[in-house]
This record gives C-alpha cells, sequence and structure tokens, in this order.
C-alpha cells in the first residue's frame, strides 16, 4: 500500500529519530538493565519536540490525532529499537479519554510534553488476564476513597509520576460495572513496598510490584464515573495489544533484514550461506510470517482506531500471531547465525530473549485463543 507524502514524511522523521538518537543506546542499557531517568526525559523532550510524543492520542485529549496510516508509520519505526528505549516516543494511555474536563487540565499539560510520566496498574498476584478476579479494593470514605490491595508486573511504577490503577468499587455488581480507575500520584504515602522484578529480556524496562495501604484517593481523581474501570481501561488494552504486536513485528523485521544481510556475506562450503537451501527456507518462513503479522496488524488497527466492537477481537488475532511470530522469526534469525548468534556482541540473542515476553505481556496467547475461539462460535448461524 503506497503512502501519502505526509505519512512518508512521518515515517521517516520517527526513523531518524530511532535509528540516531536510541540505537546507538542499546547495547549498554541491556547490558546495565538500567536506563538514567535524566537521558529518558531528554529523549522525551526530543520526540515531543519532533511532534512524536503521545502520536497515539486523538485530538479531543490534546494529541494530534493522526491517521490510521500515520500511526503504524510511527508503530513500525519505533519498534525498529529496543522495548525501553521505544517507549520514550509515548505509546500513551487511551484511558486518558476518560479523564474530565478538570483532570485534563490538570494533568494533561505536563504528560503531553513529557516532562510526567503515566502508567497504568492492572495485574496483580492473583488477576492478570482475568479482570473479574480483581481483589484490590477502593471503599467510600470522607471526601473520597481508600486503596487497599496489589498489583505487580506494572510497567515503571517506579518512575511513573502518575498511575492509573483499577480497583473493585461494588463485588456484586456486572464485571462492566464492579471496577473503577483511581488517578494516583506516585508520590502518594499509601503506595508501599515497590520492588523491582528481574527478567529474562526487555532489560532497562523495569516491571514493579507494589502495595497499596489504606492509599486515599480523592473523588477528584476518580477517572470517568465510578464502575466505569472496565470500560476505560478496556480502552487501553486494545490499542496496547496492537503497540506489543507492533514490537514482535518491529523486533522481527530487523533481524530478518540483519539475516539476510549476513546470508549475503558468511560463506560456508563453499558458497554463502544465502545460496543454501536450508537457508533460503528459514528466510522465506520469516518473510511469510512477517508479512502476515503486518497485514493483521492493520487490519486490527483500522478497526480499532474506528471504535469498531470488532476491533477488540481483530487486536487480540494481531497480538496472537504476532508474538507467536516473533519467537519464529528470532529462533531462525539466531539460527542462521549460528554460534555468533548467541553471542552477546550481536543484538540477535536479545532478540530472542525479548520475542519470548510478547507471548505473555497484554494478554497471554492462551488468552487470546479464547477471546477468538469464543468470538468464532458465537457467529456460527445455528
Amino acid at each position: 500500500m503506497s503512502e501519502s507524502q505526509e505519512v512518508r514524511m512521518i515515517r521517516e522523521t520517527a526513523r531518524r529519530f530511532v535509528r540516531s538518537q536510541l540505537v546507538p543506546l542499546e547495547a549498554d542499557i541491556d547490558a546495565a538493565d538500567e536506563v538514567e531517568p535524566a537521558v529518558l526525559a531528554r529523549l522525551r523532550r526530543q520526540a515531543a519536540e519532533l511532534g512524536l510524543y503521545g502520536f497515539n492520542l486523538p485530538e479531543e485529549i490534546g494529541g494530534p490525532g493522526l491517521d490510521t496510516d500515520a500511526k503504524l508509520a510511527i508503530l513500525e519505526e519505533i519498534t525498529y529499537t529496543s522495548v525501553p528505549l521505544s517507549e520514550v516516543i509515548g505509546h500513551l494511555p487511551l484511558s486518558m479519554k476518560f479523564f474530565n474536563e478538570e483532570q485534563r487540565r490538570r494533568v494533561m499539560p505536563g504528560i503531553l510534553s513529557g516532562e510526567t510520566v503515566i502508567t497504568y496498574a492492572l495485574t496483580e498476584p492473583d488477576a492478570g488476564s482475568d479482570l473479574s478476579a480483581v481483589r484490590t479494593r477502593a471503599q467510600r470514605a470522607e471526601g473520597g476513597w481508600v486503596l487497599n490491595g496489589s498489583k505487580h508486573f506494572i510497567s515503571h511504577a517506579e518512575t511513573a509520576d502518575h498511575i492509573l490503577v483499577l480497583a473493585l468499587t461494588d463485588p456484586d455488581a456486572s464485571l462492566k460495572a464492579r471496577l473503577t480507575t483511581f488517578l494516583v500520584r506516585r508520590d502518594n504515602p499509601g503506595i508501599a513496598g515497590m520492588t523491582r522484578y528481574r527478567k529474562m529480556g526487555w532489560r532497562g524496562y523495569h516491571l514493579n510490584g507494589f502495595t497499596l495501604e489504606n492509599c486515599f484517593v480523592p473523588d477528584a481523581d476518580v477517572v470517568g464515573g465510578v464502575g466505569d474501570g472496565f470500560l476505560s481501561m478496556i480502552e487501553s488494552i486494545n490499542h496496547d495489544r496492537i503497540f506489543s504486536a507492533s514490537r514482535s513485528l518491529g523486533l522481527s523485521r530487523r533481524g530478518q533484514e540483519m539475516a539476510c544481510q549476513y546470508a549475503r556475506e558468511r560463506r560456508a562450503f563453499g558458497a554463502t550461506l544465502g545460496d543454501h537451501q536450508a537457508i533460503q527456507f528459514m528466510l522465506a518462513d520469516n518473510d511469510v510470517d512477517i508479512e502476515a503479522a503486518r497485514l493483521l496488524i492493520r487490519r486490527a488497527a483500522e478497526l480499532v482506531y474506528a471504535g469498531d466492537p470488532l476491533g477488540r477481537i481483530a487486536a487480540s488475532r494481531a497480538k496472537l500471531f504476532a508474538s507467536e511470530m516473533g519467537c519464529r522469526v528470532s529462533d531462525r534469525v539466531l539460527q542462521v547465525y549460528g554460534g555468533m548468534g548467541y553471542m552477546c556482541e550481536l543484538p540477535v540473542e536479545r532478540f530472542y530473549r525479548d520475542a519470548r515476553a510478547f507471548r505473555i505481556g497484554e494478554g497471554t496467547s492462551e488468552m487470546q485463543r479464547i477471546q477468538i475461539a469464543r468470538q468464532a462460535l458465537a457467529e456460527v448461524q445455528v
């Protein structure tokens, strides 16, 4: 599909920024499993100056209101780099659409400029993909709510300025009415026990756990209405599944480019690797996998960005296929490189480590299959 001149310019801006400012930092960040907060702040400011930061947001909450082609172009370019660095472009929570006017005036300017950071907290020790199992409780108090519970595997909770916390407000209501989203400041004294998890991959991208101990949140920081938590979080989840699928795609595209280049240069048994049919088959399978993922992501983005109810299942399809595709492609790329692919001197082994997590985050592959199967069964005419 040909791109308009405007989309090509946006893509080129994102590409130059990613490859000149972000890619050179990857190896050091991966080795240290750390990114200096000042470096991230500087990169967010640069992204904001280029008009890239918060690219996924609609105009109604201060975003650029880009069309599907422009968003997909930016997604393809920012996912060329590592997981922690792709964050500096600001793929921000769509739950912010539920902010009221006062919350938008108070919170959004800092978020849109990249000066302050927001994340959201759904996952709990006993509630991952199953939101009906959320146990963090919010109880009414004078002037607001008191939250108690635990969250874990929360992206950047230790460095975020604001955390969107999903909590149970009416255990007797249906799933779509029992949960409420609260805007909690990171410096709230009710946030305790902040921990950082060590991970197989995604080094430099921090996942945290914390507890809420009599954490008071004023009524002014209820997002949407009481009982709107499910709806506000689903708004973010579908978009984030497209982002997750795009990360698998970006990782796979970069690995495939490297494998093809290596296959043209490396010689074995009197010929280049690319002349050997066994290698050609791996590269061909990668090519088909990558193209299929790209098309599923495009279809999901078209539906989700348009607000189509079928977007939920389309996002699940894209996320399921792309995340599993990323593992297949990364494995083949490492095999093409042989022993060198297993060494830390090249990013190939990082691709292999990072790809595995995408089958878990933003809803496991098994959960996506359940949702997709239920939709398929429901569509059959009896």
